[in-house]
């Protein structure tokens, strides 16, 4: 599983007939991927250094020491799934995205209602946002730095069994 976080100020959902599905003031935008072979461990993995990333300044004005659940009165999570995050590196030969690594649609959107189950779990189910699977959709954010991470199950998990 990937998820590629966005810190913004503000983020929101729109499918293509310019109806709003889920918008969001100060917190992360998440675009998550779900990798073909992923399990209910990278899930939970994701979920919670998701939740747990420290992204804001403290009250004392010290960077990167408090995460979404700290002042959890006004940050929120928005999460959109996107089969895109495994075509890169990807590509066919004749330079299209190649999806082949992606989890198939009716696993993923079993997967993916699972994760966003985990977040609410963690979290706040009034805190955690989502658009709409397997649909176009326009993303729109306001950034906050920037400041752009990725979370990679596959990469976490490997170095957490390793040390």
């Amino acid at each position: 599983m990937r998820i590629v976080i966005q810190r913004v100020k503000s983020a929101s959902v729109i499918t293509v007939d310019n109806k709003q599905v889920s918008a969001i003031g100060q917190g992360t935008l998440a675009l998550v991927g779900l990798h073909h072979e992923d399990k209910e461990s990278d899930l939970q993995y994701c979920a919670k250094r998701l939740l747990a990333i420290k992204l804001w300044e403290n009250e004392n004005g010290a960077p990167w020491r408090q995460h979404v659940k700290q002042k959890a009165g006004f940050r929120n999570t928005l999460c959109q799934s996107i089969h895109a995050i495994y075509t890169v590196p990807t590509l066919s030969k004749k330079n299209q995205p190649d999806y082949k690594l992606a989890m198939k649609n009716v696993q993923a959107k079993e997967m993916y209602n699972k994760f966003l189950d985990m977040l609410r779990d963690g979290y706040d189910q009034a805190k955690i946002f989502d658009g709409k699977f397997g649909e176009m959709m326009d993303v729109g954010l306001v950034n906050d730095g920037p400041v752009t991470l990725v979370i990679d199950s596959r990469e976490g998990m490997i170095g957490s069994q390793l040390g």
